[in-house]
């Protein structure tokens, strides 16, 4: 019986690792997905405009999935990156996609620093440190990928995204629990189809649930 429980349990943590390995990848390329779109544009939508704007989420969101499973399903078929494929359409396509990234990156990384950076300080009280937030924030991430790479990476994603479920679920449920709040007297929503309300929809859903060229990542 014991030799039993021994292989069943060997059998079950190599059914888990296996899955751990396969999922890794994808939870990776989820997290990267949660970021300012996430915390602050939705969040924005939903004070602004209620559940007016849900729709459009959805909707970006089913035109977006296949380029993010073709770049998964080009590289399992082929062994190589959609960035290969590129290559051999030719010179041209290669270096559309590399302007595309270089007019991009510096843009994303820049917002994503400095609204992780105003996140910190206030979670950690530490405003003090002004724009050296940012450059601690970066060289904390440098430093992992350095000495631990992707390996170190995919563990420490994995948790970090266990922790945003666990507390979204637990966010939501609380505000289920405890009813709708008070409405704000004379509150006036935005209009969707005014200028301003129209350049947030096309941001929001440039970036829901990411960019189309993550793609790409995914299948490095």
């Amino acid at each position: 019986m014991v030799h039993g429980i021994s292989i069943l349990y060997k059998t079950m943590n190599s059914k888990f690792s296996q899955f751990s390995k396969t999922a890794g990848p994808g939870i990776l390329f989820a997290s990267t997905a949660i970021g300012v779109s996430h915390l602050v544009q939705s969040t924005r939508a939903g004070a602004d405009f209620g559940l007016m704007i849900l729709g459009f989420v959805i909707l970006v969101t089913l035109l977006k999935y296949p380029f993010f499973e073709y770049g998964s399903r080009y590289a399992n078929s082929t062994q190589t990156s959609i960035i290969d494929g590129y290559k051999k359409l030719g010179k041209p396509a290669l270096w559309l996609y590399f302007l595309l990234t270089v007019s991009s990156m510096f843009f994303v990384t820049g917002a994503v620093g400095f609204v992780t950076a105003g996140f910190f300080e206030n979670l950690f009280g530490v405003d003090f440190l002004g724009e050296w937030t940012v450059v601690i924030l970066f060289a904390i991430c440098i430093s992992i990928l350095a000495v631990g790479k992707y390996n170190v990476l995919d563990s420490m994603i994995k948790i970090i995204v266990i922790v945003l479920l666990v507390s979204t679920v637990s966010a939501f449920l609380f505000a289920m629990y405890n009813g709708p709040v008070e409405q704000v007297q004379d509150f006036q929503p935005k209009e969707l189809w005014e200028i301003s309300g129209i350049f947030f929809l096309l941001a929001l859903m440039g970036w829901m649930p990411t960019a189309v060229d993550l793609s790409s990542w995914n299948s490095l």
